[in-house]
């Protein structure tokens, strides 16, 4: 089980980033929809992964890291045209108040990709992957509402500077992710 909890752990950390990038922009506000889309993803990408099988393991190989870090990278660059744009409100969303669902839904299974290889190696280790996955999801839930909380608090000291530093952030985070530093 130990090892178990060290798995959810590092797969958290790119949710625990990312919500940090969401509560600078804003989004602290819808905390518990953010960390739910997040949980729900790192959960159930394990699961799928399994259902997929070793073939598909195979052919994303190493890839999934830079794939995930592209995607991520994306969003953030998405988020600095839109605030620059729209004078900070998002896609979807009122003013301050983060991505809309159909980006959070983007994000989460950006950050979530790297969990598809995890469900193979779960099946191969004969660990059961349904606790796997509940364990991986409250983890991760739990991450991204501290990020959340971290992040809000550091963005109501940007102000309107918020959204671009998520931006930023997510930017930064995409390259960690996809150097496979995170």
């Amino acid at each position: 089980m130990a090892a178990l909890l060290l798995v959810a752990l590092a797969v958290g950390l790119d949710n625990f980033g990312a919500a940090c990038a969401l509560g600078v922009s804003g989004a602290g506000s819808r905390r518990l929809q953010i960390a739910v889309v997040f949980g729900v993803f790192e959960a159930a990408m394990p699961l799928v992964g399994l259902l997929l099988g070793d073939s598909v393991a195979h052919g994303l190989g190493g890839r999934t890291d830079l794939v995930a870090g592209l995607i991520l990278c994306l969003a953030g660059i998405y988020a600095l045209v839109q605030g620059a744009r729209a004078g900070g409100a998002s896609d979807g969303a009122a003013g301050g108040e983060g991505p809309g669902l159909r980006r959070l839904v983007v994000l989460a299974a950006a950050l979530s990709v790297d969990n598809l290889a995890i469900g193979f190696a779960l099946g191969a280790y004969h660990v059961n992957v349904v606790v796997a996955a509940l364990v991986i999801g409250v983890v991760s839930v739990g991450l991204a509402l501290l990020g959340l909380e971290l992040g809000s608090r550091v963005g109501a000291r940007l102000g309107e500077w918020g959204e671009r530093a998520g931006g930023v952030l997510l930017i930064v985070i995409g390259v960690t992710v996809a150097a496979g530093l995170l």
